[in-house]
């Protein structure tokens, strides 16, 4: 469901942004309807409620009320280049819905890091990986604001639904003076 994070790129997108219009619209006679999901707004955080990917990290959820803001906490720093405004990065990622600990999306159960640039993510990925260094492990806890807001996204992850990430960045490419990600 890297398709919750990247707007207009990989093919889970086309596959999650199909079954979203279909669910809108109700007219595709091969994709099941259906009913959206419940708002977790106001729900507390509960702990990660299935098994963890191979190789996956920890998501240190703190139960209770979800946080406001965006919180960034470096879990572990890193020592190489450091991501910039607009940059292209490499992740291994893992996400968790709040209110229902449900693990909404993972590179690691693909087996495969994912790349995009972090003008087409969600504002609490853009601006969360701001500053990261290539080799660290950063916990993001994205609000509603900062993610999908009143709309959700998917059936995993509810209109006014906080999200938590843990990232592990692997490689970055700065954004070139031409104003375009670097290669």
């Amino acid at each position: 469901m890297i398709a919750a994070l990247i707007a207009g790129t990989g093919v889970a997108l086309v596959a999650f942004g199909t079954a979203d219009r279909s669910e809108d619209s109700g007219t595709s006679p091969t994709t099941p309807t259906r009913a959206r999901p419940e708002s977790a707004a106001g729900r507390p955080c509960v702990p990660v409620a299935e098994p963890l990917p191979p190789n996956a990290p920890e998501v240190p959820v703190e139960t209770g009320p979800p946080p406001t803001g965006l919180v960034v906490r470096d879990l572990e720093p890193g020592d190489g280049a450091e991501v910039t405004a607009g940059a292209t990065v490499t992740v291994d990622y893992i996400g968790v819905a709040c209110s229902t600990g449900v693990i909404f999306d993972s590179s690691y159960l693909r087996g495969t890091p994912a790349t995009f640039p972090l003008d087409g993510v969600i504002a609490g990925w853009r601006d969360g990986l701001v500053g990261m260094k290539v080799g660290g492990t950063r916990l993001l806890v994205v609000p509603p604001d900062a993610a999908y807001g009143d709309r959700g996204a998917g059936p995993d992850i509810s209109p006014g639904e906080t999200l938590w990430f843990v990232v592990e960045l692997r490689s970055v490419t700065p954004r070139t003076p031409d104003g375009a990600a670097g290669s």
